[in-house]
């Protein structure tokens, strides 16, 4: 089954460059266009993609109110599966990640990408992962969590076994399972396993999440 995908920019010619770039790749294919983040939330309800690839920085709605509206719609709706936020920035650092990843985006990606980076980032999205720039995630997070004021009630990590905390600790690092099982010695599958249950207990959507809430209950600090 291909991937149905909306994407929401308020530039045409962005919008033209990136249905054309995903329509030929076979697997993905683009249901809608919103010009802005009232028309991706109104087309999220109505067209229940598998992917909304949403810019930052839109008239009327930015991307970080739509992709709270669109979760949140879902999540009281209960019907579907999930669909899965794509944040398309034109910076490396921009004031704007750190809270879309709050709102629940499963991660972002520069617009400069590479087509067959972009066409990769919709399928890993889609499958449930989550995305995050390599070349700017870590700047992103740790620079704002250096900034930013503590939130009020920070996630409870008590939940979890130590082994969950050790998992959670190199997800937020960047790790990705392969490399986790390697610095804890064990089978990739059993990474897999304490990931989804460490998801589960906080009630984290994906990694992206799981990331943010490492850093902001102080289990993980910034590097200086």
């Amino acid at each position: 089954m291909s991937i149905r995908v909306v994407i929401a920019d308020d530039q045409a010619m962005v919008r033209a460059g990136f249905s054309a770039l995903l329509g030929a790749t076979g697997d993905i294919r683009v249901i809608g266009e919103a010009a802005d983040g009232v028309q991706a939330v109104e087309m999220s309800r109505a067209l229940q993609p598998d992917v909304i690839l949403l810019d930052v920085r839109m008239p009327h709605l930015d991307g970080i109110e739509a992709t709270r509206r669109i979760l949140s719609e879902h999540d009281a709706a209960r019907h579907g599966s999930l669909p899965r936020i794509l944040m398309l920035t034109t910076f490396d650092i921009d004031d704007y990640v750190y809270e879309a990843m709050r709102a629940g985006a499963s991660g972002f990606l520069l617009k400069d990408a590479l087509p067959d980076d972009l066409a990769a980032a919709v399928r890993v999205v889609a499958r449930g992962d989550a995305l995050l720039d390599p070349a700017v995630t870590k700047r992103v997070i740790e620079h704002f969590v250096r900034t930013m004021t503590p939130p009020a009630q920070p996630v409870s990590l008590d939940a979890l076994t130590p082994r969950e905390r050790d998992v959670l600790t190199l997800v937020a690092r960047g790790l990705s399972n392969r490399e986790i099982a390697g610095e804890l010695v064990l089978a990739e599958q059993t990474v897999k396993s304490h990931v989804s249950r460490m998801l589960n207990k906080l009630d984290l959507r994906d990694r992206a999440q799981a990331v943010v809430v490492a850093y902001e209950s102080g289990l993980v600090v910034p590097r200086e």
